[in-house]
């Protein structure tokens, strides 16, 4: 589900611009806990797609950046290590917020979209599970589910 519409005129630098920033954001993520890498690296590479589709493809075909972020696209996938990983900072994100938040409405309410989100996240199919690419159908058979 690729986007690559390349934007002329006045909106491709702005374009532009996002997809550097989100893709510096995302390298921030890699190397600081709980900064989130995947998400800016998908938000470079939409963004990228319509400034500069050169850049959306080399994120793309990163052999560290690109598999998480071309499952997300083709299959709305998230890879196990990556599911893992999110709940688990997620766990340690509600750890701090019981800790340290004092009003009880906003902990109560960050608390709860956190675990929402770690249900959504861990309800996410993963990459190439029974789906056949070509058809968006499922490959195997009802004995194999």
């Amino acid at each position: 589900m690729r986007d690559d519409v390349e934007v002329s005129g006045w909106l491709r630098p702005g374009y532009l611009v996002l997809a550097w920033i989100s893709f510096a954001l995302g390298m921030v993520g890699v190397f600081v806990p709980l900064m989130p890498t995947t998400c800016f690296l998908l938000l470079a590479v939409w963004a990228a797609s319509r400034g500069s589709p050169r850049f959306a493809r080399w994120i793309r075909e990163h052999p560290r950046f690109g598999p998480p972020v071309v499952a997300w696209e083709r299959e709305r996938a998230i890879p196990r290590p990556a599911k893992r990983l999110a709940v688990l900072m997620l766990g340690a994100s509600i750890l701090v917020l019981l800790f340290t938040l004092g009003l009880l409405w906003l902990k109560v309410t960050i608390i709860g979209g956190l675990l929402l989100l770690g249900v959504w996240i861990h309800t996410r199919p993963e990459p190439g599970m029974g789906r056949c690419p070509l058809r968006g159908l499922a490959s195997r058979s009802p004995l194999e589910r």
